[in-house]
């Protein structure tokens, strides 16, 4: 019956992805032929990289019960490989105008272009994704041998001064001809489809769903449930805890190269502790435990805060003398709307469930009643 479950929830999943990616093809055409569908296609690439930050924020607080508060700072890693090893070299003259080029001189997507074209500049793309993947994932090792030992709010202040310090050693004047200080890095390659950043942010989150359902993601569990247990079960804490705080923290990275393309230009001050907090909202709305809550909340909270709100703003749907609808009025609504869905929906949109398995619960339950 196990087995069973298994391959139809991988036969449901499998047919999920080709649909998304089918949408996300729509979703191109609609969004350039379809009058005030403009919006459409910066919500869901965007989506797609915070989907995959808030799955990997889901891995460690989530199945593993591991309260970190440092994944801006693994995002700002994985945003800055990204961009520093992407620039053209032509450009980076113009780019690090104050220090000489920078000291980085080379471009992994041209090397690529070189040998298999514009075939070759997506593979470089690609392959500087993972190297953000694997800085962060380094950083996240080396500040995990002394922060790991903490728990609860220690770890996650612990975690949070992490960000805090990555932000400012990137705008110190020391680093600058490799990260260009306080400057902006821009002018860097990114993809030109929504199915690009879809396809990867899908790849990425598959992945984590296999380690969560392989028998390291059951020892994660067992420790969120349990610590003293799971130890007693012959589960070693210290390893599986660095493991599952890399493993998030390299999908981190590469959610943060993913979101790089999207603002098309990378500056330190914007991944402030404000947008770790985004995060873990979009986590908690959508359940803590579920993959597809977390995927689910993101394009909620994205469409919500930068779309569909957005007529609140315009002072010109006022009445009369009202004076209601203001700039900055729909922050407040979206706050109100917060609340109530934390108020009745206490485990999040989904809870601990996800979608391909809530047609086999309700047959379950039904055989069960019988």
């Amino acid at each position: 019956m196990l087995t069973a479950l298994k391959r139809k929830n991988a036969i449901t999943m499998m047919v999920v992805a080709i649909i998304i990616l089918g949408l996300s093809v729509l979703a191109e055409y609609v969004s350039a032929n379809v009058d005030g569908m403009s919006m459409l296609l910066p919500i869901l690439t965007k989506t797609s990289a915070y989907a995959l930050i808030a799955v990997s924020m889901n891995l460690l607080n989530g199945f593993t019960g591991l309260f970190s508060l440092g994944q801006a700072g693994f995002m700002l890693i994985g945003a800055y490989t990204y961009a520093i090893f992407t620039i053209p070299v032509a450009k980076r003259a113009g780019v690090y105008q104050y220090y000489d080029g920078g000291v980085i001189q080379f471009s992994i997507p041209e090397f690529f272009s070189e040998f298999f074209g514009e075939a070759g500049s997506v593979i470089g793309m690609s392959l500087t994704l993972v190297i953000a993947g694997l800085f962060a994932a380094v950083f996240a090792f080396l500040i995990g041998l002394p922060v790991l030992r903490l728990k609860s709010d220690y770890l996650a202040i612990a975690t949070l001064g992490f960000a805090e310090i990555m932000r400012t050693f990137i705008q110190f004047e020391g680093s600058a001809p490799l990260t260009n200080g306080s400057n902006t890095l821009r002018q860097f390659e990114t993809f030109d489809s929504l199915y690009a950043y879809v396809l990867v942010a899908m790849v990425c989150i598959g992945s984590i769903i296999l380690l969560i359902n392989s028998t390291y993601g059951r020892a994660f569990k067992a420790i969120r449930d349990d610590e003293i247990a799971a130890e007693a079960m012959g589960i070693n804490l210290a390893k599986h805890k660095m493991m599952s705080f890399v493993i998030s923290s390299f999908f981190a990275g590469i959610g943060g190269g993913l979101l790089a393309m999207y603002m098309s230009t990378v500056q330190a001050k914007g991944f402030t502790s404000a947008m770790t907090y985004e995060i873990l909202l979009i986590v908690v709305i959508g359940g803590i435990g579920s993959i597809s809550g977390s995927i689910i909340a993101s394009f909620l909270f994205i469409g919500s805060s930068e779309w569909w709100l957005r007529f609140l703003d315009e002072s010109s749907n006022n009445i009369g003398d009202m004076n209601i609808f203001r700039n900055g009025f729909r922050m407040v609504v979206f706050s109100v709307i917060i609340m109530i869905i934390v108020l009745f929906f206490r485990r999040g949109i989904m809870g601990d469930k996800e979608l391909w398995e809530l047609k086999f619960r309700r047959k379950k339950s039904k055989e069960v009643a019988k």
